[in-house]
């Protein structure tokens, strides 16, 4: 990173079998690794902590100058790395689909059970597939009511 501290892990996630696969599968995608990792480098981010990189999202966890046990996030549409509103309904904020939260627990509890940051950044998760069963259990239990 520029300012000779800050490091960040690099996840790279496709999303498999959506309509429009340029959108979410890296294979499929305009953008390369290495145009997306010089954007994120002149971005100008601070801290030690982890990317969740998609075609269409990325989202940057710290751990927080606030309070290191805290998880900072920040959004942002990948193309041009412009700030993303991940805001839903009824106040609510996105935290994270299955394969971030999954690699979030991973990258936290690396974290907490490291000694120093080295210690840290030495630990990656290899969770690396995340089926999901049914998109559809919570519509149909609602709309059932």
């Amino acid at each position: 990173m520029p300012d000779g501290k800050s490091v960040f892990k690099v996840y790279y996630i496709s999303v498999v079998g959506r309509d429009r696969p340029e959108l979410y599968e890296w294979q499929h995608s305009p953008r390369t690794a290495a145009e997306f990792e010089k954007a994120f480098l002149a971005g100008g981010h601070e801290g030690i902590g982890f990317v969740l990189a998609f075609p269409h999202v990325t989202k940057v966890y710290r751990f927080s100058p606030d309070g290191e046990t805290i998880l900072d996030v920040r959004e942002f549409d990948t193309a041009g790395m412009t700030d993303r509103d991940c805001s839903r309904s009824d106040g609510y904020h996105e935290l994270a689909c299955y394969a971030e939260a999954a690699i979030a627990a991973d990258e936290y509890r690396a974290w907490a059970e490291s000694g120093t940051v080295n210690d840290y950044l030495a630990l990656c998760s290899d969770a690396a597939d995340f089926p999901v069963v049914s998109n559809s259990k919570l519509a149909a239990y609602w709309n059932a009511r």
